[in-house]
């Protein structure tokens, strides 16, 4: 059976060497949740093939699994040199320009009229992820002087950076119009939305949808921490992506603003994600650094609802590995007495509804009750169980039960939540009887014990919690 059941939430990438059968049933048995595609590499029959698979995955071990499109975003990258490569000394004079010519020692192609838009004196650019840094000492409307001031080796197509500048760039260029189509096609249940800015990128991209697959925009640049409330308000998840973000800020800066996101979203009552360079060592080796551990381990402790691997498993050589390292250190977190009372103090959101009363109630009553191992959710939409999810109620699991598949899959990157997909429910019997199955298959119950069910009469109408009942066994 999968071990995709523990609290927090494993996402990750696959590539062209995890894109098989095998390798994805490999990853589900180690502990996925959801599989990310990397917009940014990758063609339409590898990415029917990697849904194809999921899909079986899913059907083979009855669970349920996400599956994230990651839209690429406006990657600001050089053109290419006549060897490949070269390498800047600092104090090497240097120019960017329009020519798409290939570059050499003196100069590279630099193909976006955006930045040069944007340009001033004095101005530094990060090429790279921040390996070579240049100062901008003149430009015109399609050139830019430079010194290097931090040296280092620049290839073919490597990222640029400029950091404090807000560029005037949509979220969305064409190519991710047509793989948001392609994501759509395959049934993508997340929509990754790279380099979001401001609140008006979300707009735009929830205007092109045709499906109701989530939204998770992923915070890495500066100007969206100055409008990060309206941001998490407009989406459905958070995914913190410390690489950009750490390049356009200071690397130092990235925990203080993970944590401030962290806190965000937990107030909004939405669900994030940590991502990048999480066990970034494990590309080539079989274990992790002891400072990686500690990364994950702090995001356990934070209450975060998944973590992310990228490289490791889209490019490594020990896929499986990773999770299950990751596994390991998220289970021995939550196995900590520190952590479970780590739980009671998380900021939570504010929900005075009547559907958050009853969530609330329900967090209460299942924290008191010595029997109770488990909440039980009856959803539609998914917001009743997003709502029990955020209560962290003792650290207690939460059974989803769900008619909608959607919602099921979206549901698999909430924190302590199993989605199960079951059929309509007509009466209060059939909701019993659903709730017993699902949690004495589980192995949540047994005879004797009590279960806190939360459900919404009349069935099957979404947005009506309004019933708590403690079901025994």
């Amino acid at each position: 059976m999968p071990k995709n059941t523990d609290f927090c939430k494993i996402v990750a990438t696959i590539g062209p060497d995890t894109s098989d059968e095998k390798s994805i049933e490999a990853l589900v048995k180690a502990g996925v949740s959801v599989f990310r595609c990397n917009c940014s590499h990758g063609s339409l029959p590898e990415y029917q093939e990697r849904v194809t698979n999921i899909r079986k995955m899913e059907k083979k071990y009855n669970c349920t699994l996400g599956i994230l499109f990651d839209l690429q975003g406006p990657k600001l990258r050089v053109g290419t040199f006549k060897d490949y490569r070269i390498h800047l000394k600092e104090g090497d004079k240097f120019r960017l320009d329009m020519n798409p010519e290939p570059g050499d020692q003196t100069r590279v192609c630099l193909p976006h009229k955006e930045i040069f838009a944007a340009m001033k004196d004095g101005l530094e650019l990060l090429l790279n992820d921040g390996v070579v840094r240049l100062r901008v000492d003149a430009h015109t409307a399609d050139t830019a002087d430079c010194t290097v001031i931090a040296g280092g080796e620049l290839s073919n197509k490597k990222g640029v950076n400029v950091p404090g500048v807000k560029l005037p760039l949509s979220a969305l260029t064409a190519k991710d119009k047509e793989d948001l189509k392609i994501a759509e096609m395959l049934g993508a249940d997340f929509i990754g939305l790279s380099f979001v800015q401001e609140p008006e990128d979300l707009i735009e991209l929830r205007g092109l949808m045709k499906s109701k697959a989530h939204i998770i925009s992923k915070i890495e640049k500066p100007s969206a921490i100055e409008h990060l409330r309206e941001i998490i308000d407009l989406t459905d998840v958070v995914m913190v992506a410390r690489g950009d973000l750490g390049v356009e800020t200071s690397p130092e800066l990235v925990p203080v603003l993970q944590k401030k996101i962290v806190s965000g979203c937990r107030k909004a009552g939405k669900p994030v994600i940590i991502a990048t360079q999480m066990l970034e060592s494990m590309i080539h080796n079989i274990m992790p650094t002891r400072a990686e551990a500690s990364d994950v381990a702090t995001a356990v402790y934070d209450g975060v609802d998944a973590v992310m691997l990228s490289a490791e498993t889209a490019q490594g050589d020990h896929p499986v590995e990773a999770v299950t390292t990751m596994r390991r250190i998220i289970e021995t977190v939550e196995k900590d007495h520190r952590y479970r009372k780590g739980l009671s103090l998380l900021e939570r959101k504010n929900d005075s509804t009547k559907e958050g009363a009853i969530t609330t109630g329900a967090g209460i009553v299942a924290t008191n009750l010595d029997t109770a191992n488990v909440i039980v959710t009856f959803t539609d939409s998914g917001s009743t169980t997003l709502r029990a999810s955020q209560q962290r109620a003792g650290g207690l699991p939460i059974l989803a039960l769900t008619p909608n598949i959607t919602t099921a899959r979206q549901l698999a990157v909430v924190w302590g939540v199993t989605p199960i997909v079951i059929d309509n429910l007509k009466n209060f019997d059939d909701m019993t009887r659903e709730a017993k199955k699902a949690v004495l298959a589980q192995g949540l119950a047994k005879e004797g014990d009590n279960v806190v069910v939360t459900a919404g009469i009349p069935f099957g109408k979404a947005g009506t919690t309004n019933m708590l009942y403690v079901m025994n066994i």
